[in-house]
């Protein structure tokens, strides 16, 4: 009983990115003594952090590769990609675009849609759609998060909760069979919402990320409408986005 509720706290607080020890009691009906035992136990294995008045998703940013060496990484596959999932922008769309080095390989490809808002806490997206007047950029407020080039935080959250999204361009640390994880749990919030408030939902994913599980996990494979790829994945996840009628495109270099 004990264990079951301690994992279940622990994936609460990954969930909410933070919990406060009274928000602990309330949602798992146990004392404030309980929470504590259970708190310290999870702070010992090192899953959470302790902060003022609760705890928080223990945040993993040494294991987040910087910025500047993932964009350089596999970068035919990553234009490729790009190129391919800018195909499916409309003239007039209104798109999120994700922080990550493969959804920013979108940008240069949008230079020939007319009247096409962008939404992104993406800042090296915001950088490269300069050069491109037809873009017209809404930016995420927030504190810029420099491991990710990113733009994060409760006023990137609420503002993104305004806009009514046709397309939602996603990234992903990794893609499981058990979900699509990212490393960073202040993004976690962000992702959501562009999940909830967006008509369709594009995935964009290296061959490689196949298998890889990151931090948290912010959706279902099966979640998307569409997974832009630039090889075909495994026979399972194949098997996967059929029964899910998620249509699956793959890139070519």
């Amino acid at each position: 009983m004990k264990e079951n509720r301690m994992i279940d706290m622990e994936k609460y607080i990954n969930e909410k990115s933070s919990a406060t020890m009274e928000e602990l009691c309330a949602h798992f009906n146990v004392s404030m003594n309980t929470v504590r035992r259970d708190v310290a136990q999870l702070l010992k294995r090192g899953t959470v952090e302790k902060v003022y008045g609760g705890v928080c998703a223990r945040r993993n940013d040494s294991a987040l590769t910087p910025y500047e060496i993932r964009r350089i990484d596999n970068e035919e596959a990553k234009v490729a990609i790009g190129r391919r999932a800018a195909e499916l922008v409309r003239d007039g769309d209104i798109i999120f675009i994700d922080s990550g080095t493969t959804t920013l390989r979108m940008i240069d490809y949008l230079r020939d849609r007319q009247e096409l808002n962008v939404i992104t806490n993406n800042l090296e997206a915001i950088i490269h759609a300069l050069p491109y007047p037809n873009i017209n950029i809404i930016a995420l407020p927030g504190q810029l998060r420099r491991k990710t080039n990113s733009f994060t935080g409760d006023d990137a959250v609420r503002s993104l909760k305004r806009y009514n999204i046709r397309l939602a361009f996603m990234a992903a640390t990794g893609a499981s069979m058990n979900g699509v994880t990212n490393s960073s749990p202040m993004e976690y919030e962000i992702k959501n919402v562009a999940m909830q408030s967006c008509e369709r939902s594009i995935l964009l994913v290296g061959s490689n990320k196949f298998g890889v599980t990151g931090l948290m996990s912010y959706a279902k494979l099966g979640d998307f409408d569409t997974v832009v790829t630039d090889q075909e994945p495994p026979e399972e996840y194949v098997q996967l986005l059929q029964r899910e009628n998620t249509e699956l495109l793959i890139a070519k270099n």
